[in-house]
């Protein structure tokens, strides 16, 4: 499914099961608690932090979809074509780092 319609799906929900959009400033907010709640999932399952018995049944692809939604949301919200500046920013990336990560000691083993 491409951006564009991830989008579209997004505000027709919006326009069927909620009243409407939150606030930009209140969406941001949410952004930060859901990335907090991948950032949680990610700490304490790969990294040093032990898991806790009530977040091993955590979805971590739900929570990764809950950040999503709200980026979708937040595009809409600000009139942002999702699709075309990832789309520009891919070329930009490529272009910048084509050769750089392979340069990288850091990343060579």
């Amino acid at each position: 499914m491409s951006i564009q319609k991830l989008q579209q799906q997004v505000d027709e929900w919006i326009k069927q099961h909620g009243v409407r959009y939150f606030s930009e400033l209140t969406n941001m907010a949410i952004l930060s608690e859901e990335v907090g709640e991948v950032a949680r999932i990610m700490a304490r399952r790969y990294g040093e932090q032990s898991e806790k018995e009530s977040d091993k049944n955590k979805d971590l692809g739900e929570e990764l979809a809950d950040v999503l939604f709200v980026v979708l949301c937040l595009a809409n919200q600000t009139n942002t074509d999702l699709e075309t500046a990832f789309s520009r920013k891919m070329e930009i990336r490529t272009k910048r780092d084509h050769d750089r990560h392979q340069r990288n000691e850091k990343l060579q083993e």
